[in-house]
């Protein structure tokens, strides 16, 4: 009876390790031909930049041109609020205001066509920008990478990105805790300056990327806002850069997200507030 009991307990035991081993082989042969892929947005994204065909999810929304719709309303609203701080921190990184706020139309539209709870507790009653403390951070949905390669290439008169000894000192931290600092100042949800300036000098290095390389886009707001979008590791001087991005679905129609804030920047929209 025992002899039996320890010979099922073993036969068990191998039949268990088999199933182990054959569930860890079909993984690992799943990963090696590509059967666990996904599309990532970062793919999504350089794909839209280089041409390709982007088909967006379906998002809630009216159908209405953005320009008309009340997510509009609800974000002249908060653009005209922060006008003075907006135009601070373009005076002080050297971008038109108009611009850092053409990529704020599109981060911001993006989530109020998408994140429709948020919208309709939080963004349309009190007329807020929408300020993002996860993935990306504050109301221009920037990435932490991202801000610390901004501060860093500001430092950095050997990087493409340098924009010139002027801007060395816009962003040195007061504390020894940069981490939480530099937290602190993205997503602060009463003051967006910091969020504005990154942007900003985002766009200030980017310019001198295409500059030095010799294929200036200065001004250039769709292209601009294209590689705000994709980041630094996807902007690539050419002769023939195009215009795309994340695609957003603002009211009736889909944009890449350099389309959308070319859309903005183009438009009589806020010009008092944000010439052009």
């Amino acid at each position: 009876m025992t002899k039996k009991f320890f010979k099922i307990s073993f036969n068990v035991v191998v039949y268990i390790f088999a199933a182990i081993g054959l569930f860890l082989m079909a993984g690992y042969f799943a990963v090696k031909f590509g059967l666990t892929n996904e599309k990532g947005i970062v793919d999504t994204q350089r794909d839209a930049f280089l041409g390709i065909h982007v088909v967006p999810e379906k998002q809630a929304g009216p159908a209405v041109p953005w320009k008309e719709s009340e997510e509009w309303e609800v974000l002249s609203a908060a653009l005209t609020r922060d006008q003075a701080t907006l135009n601070k921190a373009a005076n002080d990184s050297g971008v038109p205001a108009r611009l850092i706020a053409a990529n704020l139309v599109a981060e911001q539209l993006r989530l109020f066509f998408t994140e429709r709870e948020y919208y309709k507790q939080f963004f349309s009653p009190l007329k807020i920008l929408g300020s993002q403390t996860q993935f990306s951070w504050g109301v221009m949905g920037m990435k932490e990478n991202t801000a610390i390669k901004v501060e860093a290439y500001l430092k950095d008169p050997s990087s493409p990105f340098y924009p010139g000894p002027q801007y060395e000192h816009l962003l040195d931290f007061e504390t020894s805790d940069i981490e939480g600092e530099r937290f602190t100042r993205m997503t602060d949800q009463h003051n967006h300056y910091w969020s504005y300036l990154y942007a900003g000098l985002y766009i200030k290095e980017i310019e001198a990327q295409w500059r030095t390389a010799g294929f200036p886009i200065d001004g250039n707001v769709a292209i601009l806002s294209t590689l705000y979008n994709i980041g630094f590791t996807h902007s690539n001087p050419n002769p023939d850069p195009q215009v795309g991005g994340a695609a957003i679905t603002a009211g009736d129609k889909t944009f890449s997200f350099g389309g959308l804030a070319a859309d903005f920047y183009n438009s009589d929209l806020l010009t008092a507030e944000f010439p052009k």
